[in-house]
């Protein structure tokens, strides 16, 4: 579904991302984990299309998207919950959730994806004509991810979701992403949290100093001693 391919990036005269290579298949869980710095956020930016590449391509299903708008490669079918949620705080939750389906141009599908919303976070249902800025971090997050579902999208690519959260926010917006890739959804997932990420993920990425320094699946990563000493302590 996703091909990059020997990409670089980065900002002003910092060269962040350096020659990053990898591949996604429909319908996998893929993490990125590495520590703050390592380049993630610039990654998922570089993809978007919100920061250019200097070097390299990205391809989705074929097509190169490396040099496309952000907005063409939304309605290509790639979605984003950024990091920091981003959202129309003096809108209400409907609004935000409205907004996103506007990219459809298609009142019947947007107002399946608002049903099927609704129905994956029902907190959001039923406050839906509060303001956005009224919700805590983790409801926010729940908004954030359920404004970029609204989208249809085929790739969903998630950059720290965890982050800022309380911990029994962070279970939850967890235990929702087998549920939201079980609908067909391909999922991208930029994390620290590394046991968590690793453990839901089909594959996985180590990403040190703007370059791939381990792959595997989630489950080889986890048992591997290098990265257990590195990042988890153990």
């Amino acid at each position: 579904m996703l091909e990059i391919n020997n990409l670089s990036s980065g900002y002003g005269d910092i060269q962040v991302l350096s020659s990053i290579s990898l591949s996604i298949q429909q319908g996998e869980i893929i993490s990125i984990v590495g520590a703050n710095g390592a380049g993630k956020s610039t990654l998922v930016r570089t993809i978007m299309g919100t920061l250019p590449a200097r070097e390299g391509h990205v391809w989705l299903n074929g097509q190169d998207i490396t040099k496309l708008p952000t907005h063409q490669i939304a309605k290509l079918g790639i979605a984003q919950v950024m990091e920091g949620r981003r959202l129309f705080n003096h809108m209400t939750v409907e609004d935000n959730l409205l907004i996103g389906g506007d990219i459809l141009c298609d009142k019947q599908r947007s107002s399946e994806n608002l049903t099927w919303v609704y129905s994956l976070f029902p907190k959001l249902e039923s406050r839906r004509k509060q303001l956005a800025r009224s919700f805590s971090g983790g409801e926010q997050q729940m908004l954030a991810i359920g404004r970029a579902l609204m989208t249809g999208p085929k790739l969903l690519l998630l950059d720290e979701p965890s982050i800022g959260l309380a911990p029994i926010m962070v279970e939850t917006v967890f235990e929702k992403l087998p549920e939201i890739n079980a609908r067909g959804i391909t999922i991208f997932l930029v994390e620290q949290d590394v046991h968590r990420s690793l453990s839901i993920a089909s594959r996985a990425y180590v990403l040190e100093h703007g370059q791939i320094v381990m792959s595997g699946t989630g489950a080889e990563l986890l048992k591997d001693d290098r990265l257990r000493k590195a990042y988890l302590g153990i």
